[in-house]
């Protein structure tokens, strides 16, 4: 079959949308960090709709681990594919809002080089929680993290993304260029805030006074993003190729939903996002709270409790009556009293989650999401946990879920087959888990222990200790299924 191209995507009629705007006229003017399939199927989708007339803000990427996304993407011009996937069918449309993709390993002067360019004007980021070389339960800089200590060392050769956008900014400064402007595309609480003190402390660190001038020149521009994107499946590459008569080596599927809240602060300019459906606001965090803990915390819980459970998507976890009931259940009375946001309509955006989470179509595998928990908790459900610590209220069901989660690293499932859990903390984990055996107390006692996850405070927390504590020993005892059969339909308020 032949493969996706400018060439052979141009010329023939097609039964699906392609770019309606000359590739070749336009230019970059966002790096995006992080070329993976949530940027694919979200900021880049906003880009592609706007280069017709705005063609001076086209992407490029950079892959910092792997260079998988250059070599899929490269043979195609830039081109994919993105599906839409729901009960109504799966709608194609090719992508071409990125120009190229360069493998920060082996073109790191290129990728510096071409950010220290007065063309690009925002520097974008999707590179998960972990890529922040940061702690996780406080939000500050890790000075001690590997890449950090070696950045720091090899300021012209970074590798980390604190490393590579503060080596662009210093040259940037050196040449009298104005800054670009930083937008974290992350789950991490406040990303703009976040992103500002980790990457303003690194720059502190490697220079006193490129500090002073990145914290008091660069912007960073918080956002909240929400879209539902699985990992893409061999079948999902034939599914592409008999839509499109076309192969391409990396479609994206996802949902019809989506959603993009930006707050507006980009001093060197930046394209009219909100002209294609973007929300520009002063203030994004009350916007990402709500998605952090309504939509991520609540799949979190679904994905260590449904992977246990033998429920392999999340759809097939929301079938189940007793985790549909869960998952209601702990949005409603113990996540949404959190939430303080004049004017949405909390319920109605529930009853939306809770739908697109049954979307039957879309595949999204609880493993994937149950990856890098370790960096996830903090945001998606411990904050909250902490609210309700705070005003005396129950937390009964988020307790699950992080037992849930406890019950998940230990590396082995109900069937005594061996997890495959993705997580920088994995080894710490595992090892706590073998001296612990089956003691739900001395497994509690050694992975709360870990300060990068739970802080200071909630080790501390009895309340905590116990709630949590005494799910994880009857997840052990009676296993999963029975245990949120247990909790959604007991009278846990």
């Amino acid at each position: 079959m032949t493969r996706l191209s400018a060439k052979t995507l141009s010329g023939s009629p097609t039964a699906f949308a392609t770019p309606d705007y000359d590739r070749s006229a336009v230019t970059p003017g966002i790096v995006h960090l992080g070329i993976g399939a949530f940027h694919r199927a979200h900021m880049a989708v906003y880009v592609d709709d706007l280069l017709k007339q705005h063609p001076d803000w086209a992407i490029v990427g950079a892959s910092l681990r792997r260079p998988d996304t250059k070599e899929a993407l490269e043979p195609q011009d830039g081109l994919y594919t993105v599906a839409i996937r729901d009960a109504a069918g799966t709608r194609a449309r090719v992508i071409g809002s990125i120009l190229k993709v360069l493998d920060a390993n082996t073109e790191r002067d290129a990728l510096i080089d071409l950010m220290a360019s007065p063309a690009i004007r925002i520097v974008s980021l999707t590179v998960t929680e972990k890529g922040y070389c940061h702690d996780p339960a406080t939000g500050d800089l890790d000075k001690g993290h590997v890449d950090i200590v070696y950045d720091l060392a090899n300021p012209d050769a970074p590798r980390s993304a604190p490393g590579l956008i503060v080596a662009a900014l210093a040259r940037r400064k050196a040449a009298g260029l104005a800054p670009f402007a930083v937008m974290s595309c992350d789950n991490l609480p406040s990303n703009g805030q976040t992103t500002r003190r980790i990457v303003t402390h690194f720059a502190r660190l490697r220079d006193g006074e490129l500090g002073d001038w990145v914290e008091a020149n660069v912007a960073f521009p918080g956002t909240m993003v929400d879209r539902i994107v699985p990992s893409t499946t061999d079948s999902d590459r034939e599914t592409i190729a008999s839509l499109t008569g076309l192969e391409d080596a990396w479609p994206i599927m996802t949902e019809p939903f989506t959603q993009w809240v930006i707050e507006d602060n980009f001093p060197q300019g930046r394209p009219p996002f909100e002209t294609v459906g973007a929300q520009l606001v002063e203030d994004v965090e009350p916007f990402e709270r709500i998605k952090l803990r309504m939509l991520n915390g609540a799949h979190s819980t679904l994905a260590y409790l449904g992977y246990l459970a033998g429920h392999e998507y999340v759809s097939d976890a929301m079938g189940d009556p007793a985790f549909a009931k869960l998952i209601h259940d702990m949005q409603t009375l113990e996540i949404m009293p959190t939430l303080d946001m004049p004017g949405v309509d909390l319920a109605a955006y529930r009853d939306q989650l809770l739908e697109r989470f049954r979307n039957p179509a879309l595949k999204h595998r609880t493993w994937q999401i149950a990856m890098d928990g370790s960096q996830k908790l903090p945001q998606r459900l411990l904050g909250t946990i902490r609210d309700r610590l705070a005003a005396d209220a129950p937390f009964e069901r988020l307790a699950l879920g992080v037992a849930g989660w406890m019950r998940y690293v230990m590396g082995i499932d109900e069937n005594g087959d061996v997890i495959d859990v993705r997580d920088p903390l994995a080894m710490r984990m595992l090892a706590i888990a073998a001296d612990a055996g089956d003691d739900a107390e001395e497994l509690y006692i050694g992975l709360v222990s870990l300060t990068e996850v739970f802080g200071g405070d909630l080790p501390e927390n009895q309340a905590f200790g116990e709630a949590v504590a005494t799910h994880l020993d009857t997840l052990l005892e009676i296993g999963v299924a029975e245990t949120v059969y247990e909790v959604a339909e007991g009278d846990a308020a």
